[in-house]
């Protein structure tokens, strides 16, 4: 069984690229309707979160199997559309997510940053 732990983020790529290349549909896979599927899958992720606390979230997440299995389908779906746009805007995931961030320690850094949750620009 892949887990996180056995799996690097090519490897992840190449199933992506699998997946689609297997179905022909790399021709609708441009990059505005990979991020309008990408946003739209991020609200079904969130729909499962709306009008509920942290802590009912929680238990849910931790007490339920069928809404821990549905949460994570919608995880995946957003993370696959990720690697989607990446690969077809050839971005290197890590090297992007490395690049963010640093940018992000200079936004954020500790000393002004650490139990805040403020924007940069508020710090």
């Amino acid at each position: 069984m892949n887990t996180d732990q056995n799996t690097n983020l090519a490897e992840l790529k190449q199933l992506c690229q699998q997946f689609r290349d297997e179905r022909n549909w790399e021709q609708y896979h441009n990059p505005k309707d990979l991020a309008a599927a990408l946003s739209i899958e991020a609200g079904e992720l969130l729909e499962h979160f709306l009008w509920q606390d942290n802590e009912k979230i929680a238990q849910r997440l931790n007490q339920d199997a069928k809404f821990r299995e549905q949460v994570g389908d919608e995880l995946a779906d957003v993370i696959i559309y990720c690697l989607q746009l990446a690969i077809r805007a050839d971005y290197d995931v890590t090297s992007i997510i490395a690049a963010k961030m640093g940018k992000n320690a200079l936004k954020y850094p500790v000393e002004k940053a650490k139990d805040s949750a403020k924007k940069y620009d508020e710090l």
